[in-house]
This record gives structure tokens, C-alpha cells and sequence, in this order.
């Protein structure tokens, strides 16, 4: 299974709203990317990026609350690899399985493991239970079979078990894939009551049009989400510089901004009352680093506010620590646009110097 990675690198994507980060797929039949609702829940528009594709908003298109799925709507800009579908009847105990994903945040993270249970009955669902490490950040990401074909969505663990975890197998996404497809395409949910899958549109007062239960209703509303003192300034303070602050945020109160070449990243610890602003602009080579030190070091004499740091092997662009009393929309707004153009500036001149660039992946 050597080339999986490789093959489902521009197939998957990350997923970030303000409650949290998921994992999702292309599937190019169904022009569709695939997650699990629970990485969704409480939004219908998140921001989805991948190897190719840069931070970008994707609006909710289907959720099946039943077996945890959903739907997101593909970006006209995106131009992902299309991946095989495989057969959930041919899922077999001691099959290789790989599970690849955004675990804790860190990117296009593969395992490997074995199938421990092809049917593993769970609230009324058989799921293909896996002993293949997967943790938070994974959810919604594709579980492959050793033909590199897509046999399951991974959904759960049992956080007291040891590496016990479960993928929806790939004939349930399919029948939820296939109801989608009957309706048109159109916003829509499945009705937890009689299962079938009812359109926005359908919704008859609230109440599901087949079955006559209250409907989910819900499931086409926001979770309102409005972030209060430090945080609310720094988000004023970044998009009185020209940005959306729906791509930027990446939690309620983290926030990572991209300023042409450069990644930078602003943090609000609620704890200890403080926002941090760095940028990571690359390594420092294992020889030949007395030019780069030089150049740091005078560039710190005449920075104000800001200053270059080693953290390790990573050559850091940092802004002073602000205490959360302190924050002043107007007079930090000097300081982060100081941070943003500096780092965007600074990570090509050490680079040419000799400063080692992250990869994509990172």
C-alpha cells in the first residue's frame, strides 16, 4: 500500500470550522466531498483546503444524521484526483486497511491496519471495526482497502478502548450518496424518524412530509457563534486588514492567516489572558549558519515590536505578547500588519540565505 498516499493526497481535504477540524474526500462521481455530519454540525459553510487546493469556503449540500454523513459542495476552482469506490460485501477479518487523515491537525497522516470485525453492530448500524490508529481530526476521511479502494468513512472511536475504531462501510455511503442524487441535488437531510431523505423545500412546518415526525430542521441553521472581548478585537483587527475571517479562523480562538508566501498564526489563551502572533518562516540548515544568525541579528536592533526567534531548528517571526487588557484595535492593528508584510518578506530572504523551506505538506 505503499503508493496510497500518494494516490488519495489530492483527493482529500481538511475541514475547519469554528467548533473544530475533520477530514473529507472528493468523489468525483457524485461531485460531492464526503465527511461525517458530526465534523459539521452547527454550520452550513466551513472552509475546506487541500494539497492544491488553498483555503476556501464550502457550503453543506446534505447531512444524513442516521449514519453520520455529509455532503459538502466541490469549488469551481478545485481540481482534485478522482478515487475508486470499493464493495462493502467483499470486506473481510485480517484485511490491510489504511486510514488517511488530519489527525490533531497534522496533515495527510496515514495508518495502517487490520480489519478486526467486518460487521460490528452499533446503535443500529454494522460498521467495519479497525484496529488502525485514527483520532480526532481523522473523522470523515477514507478508509482503503490494499486496492487502493475506498471501503468505509471513518467515524468513531472508543476513547477508553485501545486502537478500537470504526469506519461506516461503503454501501451505506453509497445508499445516502444515491438518495442525495434522487433528490436533485438539492439541500437536503435524512429524516431520522422513517429514514428516508427529504429537500429543504420538502419540509412541511417542520414536520417531515412521509412520515409526518418533527423534521430536521435544524440541520439547515447555523449555530450562532459570535466571539467576545480579546477575540472579538483580534477579529476586527484582521479584517480591518482585508481579510475573511471565515477562512482565517480556525477556532474560536485561533486564527491563521496566509500573507503571500509566509503562514502566520495568532493564538488567544482565555487561561493566562494573553494573544501570541508568530509566523514559522523555515529551518536552519545543519551548517553554514553564521550568515543567517547575522542578518537576524541585525534586523532585531531595528524592528519594533517584532523579532526573530530559533525555536528548535525553526527560524520564528514573533510579535510581542499582548495581554488581552491591553488590546487596542487601532494601535495593534500597526503591529500585526507589521508582523503580516515582514514574514512575507523575511521567509524568502533567509530561504535565499540558506534557511531550509517547509514543505507544502507542512
Amino acid at each position: 500500500m505503499e503508493n496510497t498516499i500518494n494516490i488519495y493526497k489530492n483527493a482529500i481535504v481538511q475541514i475547519a470550522t469554528v467548533w473544530g477540524t475533520g477530514t473529507g474526500f472528493y468523489l468525483e462521481e457524485y461531485n460531492v466531498i464526503v465527511t461525517n455530519r458530526h465534523v459539521i454540525a452547527g454550520t452550513t459553510e466551513l472552509v475546506i483546503s487541500g494539497k492544491k487546493l488553498k483555503k476556501t469556503i464550502s457550503k453543506v449540500l446534505f447531512t444524513d444524521p442516521v449514519y453520520d454523513l455529509a455532503f459538502l459542495e466541490v469549488p469551481e476552482n478545485a481540481n482534485f484526483s478522482p478515487v475508486p469506490l470499493g464493495v462493502a460485501d467483499i470486506v473481510s477479518e485480517g484485511q490491510q486497511v489504511m486510514a488517511i487523515g488530519h489527525p490533531y491537525g497534522l496533515k495527510f497522516t496515514a495508518t495502517q491496519g487490520i480489519v478486526s470485525k467486518s460487521k460490528r453492530l452499533w446503535n443500529g448500524t454494522n460498521y467495519i471495526q479497525i484496529d488502525a490508529a485514527i483520532n480526532p481530526g481523522n473523522s470523515g476521511g477514507p478508509l482503503i482497502n490494499d486496492k487502493n479502494e475506498i471501503i468505509g468513512v471513518n467515524t468513531f472511536i472508543v476513547s477508553e478502548g485501545n486502537n478500537l475504531g470504526f469506519a461506516l462501510p461503503v454501501n451505506l455511503l453509497k445508499e445516502s450518496l444515491n438518495d442525495f442524487k434522487s433528490l436533485g441535488r438539492k439541500t437536503s437531510t435524512r429524516c431520522t424518524a422513517c429514514k428516508s431523505a427529504i429537500s429543504k423545500d420538502d419540509i412541511q412546518d417542520n414536520y417531515c412530509p412521509n412520515c409526518g415526525q418533527k423534521s430536521n430542521e435544524f440541520e439547515f441553521e447555523n449555530k450562532p457563534y459570535i466571539p467576545t472581548a480579546a477575540a472579538k478585537k483580534i477579529e476586527e483587527i484582521i479584517e480591518s486588514l482585508g481579510y475573511d475571517i471565515r477562512i482565517v479562523r480556525v477556532g474560536q480562538n485561533y486564527w491563521n492567516i496566509e500573507e503571500g508566501s509566509s503562514n502566520i498564526k495568532i493564538s488567544y489563551s482565555t487561561k493566562n489572558k494573553y494573544i501570541l502572533a508568530w509566523a514559522e518562516l523555515c529551518r536552519l540548515p545543519k551548517t553554514n549558519i553564521a550568515q543567517i544568525y547575522e542578518y537576524m541579528l541585525k534586523e532585531n536592533y531595528n524592528l519594533e515590536g517584532i523579532a526573530f526567534s530559533v525555536i528548535n531548528q525553526d527560524i520564528v517571526l514573533t510579535a510581542m505578547r499582548i495581554y488581552d487588557a491591553d488590546l487596542v484595535v487601532e494601535t495593534n492593528k500597526q503591529l500585526f500588519q507589521r508582523l503580516f508584510n515582514k514574514a512575507d518578506d523575511y521567509d524568502d530572504i533567509l530561504i535565499k540565505l540558506g534557511g531550509i523551506p517547509y514543505s507544502e505538506e507542512e
